[in-house]
């Protein structure tokens, strides 16, 4: 059982996670097979993930389904195991990133607040520096991470946002590069002429 506020949050983000899978996501996953109306559905399965994540910060997919099997029984019966869930939230992954395009297009920002834009950016490790690679090694490399001070191969997200007093930047745009690419070099070939627009 949690408590009923967590409760709250939990049925707030299932029905706008099924909103959204009518709208937009089901034709991300749609199955073509004998399956494609499983008792454990694709809805329940993102808001275990979402709601884990975001009330539970938990994010590995095992604390995530273990949290479920210990507290939300009740509200998922129907769960699978371990290596079931895993599966079929690997095979949401288109479904995952229409819905973060839709979660961050729903989100403007002040029209005061536009006219400055920070960039970051942070390492997606694939495998220590200390191994070698055996996962996408087309589109990883390995580099030095100095916040980690580790040695690492993967790769860097690079986001640009707009700026807000006293909260996260609401991000404006994403980037995926190999992890030794430069935030510079990034930013001069995909903003730059943006950030000249702007005056920046």
């Amino acid at each position: 059982m949690i408590p009923k506020a967590k409760a709250e949050q939990l049925v707030a983000i299932y029905l706008y996670i099924c909103n959204m899978y009518e709208c937009r996501l089901k034709y991300c996953c749609e199955r073509f097979s004998n399956n494609q109306h499983p008792e454990f559905t694709d809805q329940e399965v993102l808001t275990i993930y979402l709601f884990t994540m975001l009330h539970e910060q938990r994010f590995k997919v095992k604390q995530m389904h273990q949290f479920a099997k210990d507290y939300l029984t009740s509200w998922f019966p129907k769960l699978p195991s371990y290596v079931a869930f895993n599966t079929r939230l690997n095979r949401l992954s288109e479904a995952l990133k229409e819905l973060s395009i839709g979660l961050l297009g729903g989100s403007s920002p002040d029209s005061n607040l536009t006219s400055i834009s920070v960039l970051d950016s942070f390492p997606i490790i694939t495998c220590s520096g200390k191994r070698s690679a055996k996962v996408a090694k087309e589109i990883t490399d390995k580099t030095f991470c100095s916040t980690k001070g580790i040695w690492y191969y993967g790769l860097k997200l690079h986001l640009i946002g707009f700026q807000q007093p006293n909260r996260l930047p609401l991000p404006e745009a994403v980037v995926l590069t190999e992890a030794s690419e430069n935030d510079l070099n990034v930013f001069k070939q995909n903003w730059g002429a943006t950030s000249a627009e702007r005056g920046m």
